[in-house]
């Protein structure tokens, strides 16, 4: 929770960052597709988790996270600090950043019996929308009440704490090395993983889903929302925090959802079900111009994400079993590629053809 705390505050000061400095929709769309640049080197992280332990490969990107934000705030409080180096610096995050959300999931499915992991998801899952209701709202005001030195100082603290404690995990728990071959078998490994995916209807089936909901919706809901609170409800960084804080809120409530009634849940079905409310209400959020009632959107919008992607993972984790876990995870991952994609395209199309219609092709 304290790093998904960390994440949140960083995405949403940095985003806001970008857009007030270069006033470009097209350069905010460019620093959060950075964030997804590790996305293809994501089986890579799922092999390492499956080798040498989902706890280790944790400890170690949280060590990066904490490195790199010391870094930012050390520029911010010297007045140093650059759209380039900010563009640098989530680069380097983003070789890491896509990985995370695979490695925590695995580690749960390594602790929880099958029966169990679909509402033991749902309840993991809280940690992240928690985080993003409170961090997004804590790094808006932070940013506002004191400037972008201080806010990263709590930054940096979150993921200092979020090192520490998961490197308190035991060794000897699950998550333990589940191959010990020499190094010159990892990559064969890895590629195992990739053909074991390639050969089973319903991996393959559930990352397409993964795939097509971060092309086409994401975007909206995570990437063009400091565009959206500047430039169509003409807000502030508080307004935006607000905005992600509303769509986290329905995610979280969906999560709890799952958390209580998960046992007796249909994962496919729900993951397509609710993967089309989705779309539909991220149609109707896109056309509204009161900042209220679109809050209210984002809220049944982040609902129905969490109905859809919860199920789809535990599908994914409930097929793939101890064996093949992480570089299943992995190449999910490969999905979130989608995102910058997306983001990309959106950032090319709006200046021409504005953000409603760019949103409504979507």
């Amino acid at each position: 929770m304290l790093t998904s705390w960390g994440i949140e505050m960083e995405v949403l000061i940095l985003g806001w960052y970008i857009l007030t400095e270069t006033g470009s929709v097209l350069l905010l769309t460019v620093y959060s597709s950075l964030q997804y640049s590790g996305t293809l080197i994501a089986p890579l992280f799922g092999m390492a988790g499956d080798r040498f332990g989902h706890r280790t490969i944790l400890c170690a990107m949280r060590l990066t996270y904490a490195m790199l934000a010391t870094i930012l705030m050390v520029l911010a409080f010297t007045g140093t600090m650059r759209p380039l180096f900010v563009m640098l610096i989530a680069g380097m995050n983003g070789l890491v950043r896509p990985s995370d959300l695979a490695m925590r999931q695995a580690l749960v499915a390594d602790i929880m019996p099958n029966e169990q992991l679909m509402a033991a998801m749902g309840v993991a899952r809280t940690t992240a929308d928690s985080a993003r209701i409170f961090g997004s709202l804590a790094g808006a005001s932070l940013v506002a009440a004191l400037g972008i030195g201080p806010a990263y100082v709590a930054v940096t603290i979150f993921y200092g704490c979020g090192l520490v404690l998961t490197s308190m995990i035991s060794r000897k728990k699950p998550g333990a090395p589940v191959s010990t071959r020499g190094s010159l078998a990892f990559l064969k490994e890895v590629w195992e993983g990739v053909t074991y995916v390639r050969h089973r209807p319903l991996e393959m089936a559930g990352i397409w889903v993964a795939f097509l909901v971060n092309l086409l919706a994401f975007p909206m809901t995570i990437g063009l929302l400091p565009y959206v609170a500047k430039e169509i409800y003409h807000t502030n960084q508080t307004g935006l925090g607000t905005m992600v804080a509303s769509f986290a809120t329905g995610a979280c409530l969906g999560s709890l959802v799952i958390g209580s009634f998960g046992r007796s849940l249909r994962p496919a079905r729900m993951m397509l079900i609710f993967a089309a409310a989705w779309f539909a209400l991220i149609l109707i959020f896109v056309q509204i111009s009161d900042p209220a009632a679109g809050r209210v959107a984002l809220v049944v919008a982040g609902f129905t994400q969490s109905l859809s992607l919860v199920p789809l993972s535990t599908m994914l984790l409930k097929s793939a079993g101890p064996r093949f876990r992480g570089r299943v995870m992995g190449v999910r991952m490969l999905a979130i590629y989608g995102l910058p994609i997306g983001l990309l395209i959106a950032g090319l199309l709006i200046p021409r053809i504005g953000f409603r219609t760019t949103a409504s092709m979507y």
